[in-house]
């Protein structure tokens, strides 16, 4: 089973040519390769919630600190929690990542 990144689920329309590329720009998510196969998905888009700059509830959110609250009420970030279950990393990790 292919598992769905964020913009697939949430179908924002800011991944590369997506309905919204012009005039929202494309999310950082999409092309953030440091994450890349993070909960087997494409660059961030499994691990949407530690990238600073996405959408939630259309507006364009802050940094990890600011968002990150939203973000674990979000039904994506619970979809993502429960299908990886015991293979979930946890944000810090992530953090992680993106520092290298």
């Amino acid at each position: 089973m292919k598992k769905r990144n964020c913009w697939e689920v949430k179908q924002c329309g800011r991944e590369t040519g997506g309905t919204h590329e012009k005039d929202l720009g494309i999310c950082p998510a999409t092309v953030e390769v440091r994450l890349n196969e993070a909960h087997g998905g494409k660059n961030a888009g499994r691990s949407c919630w530690v990238v600073a700059g996405t959408l939630c509830k259309g507006e364009v959110q802050g940094t990890f600190a600011h968002k990150y609250k939203n973000c674990e009420t979000c039904d994506f970030y619970k979809q993502v929690k429960q299908e990886e279950a015991h293979k979930f990393v946890l944000s810090a990790v992530l953090l992680s990542k993106l520092r290298k």
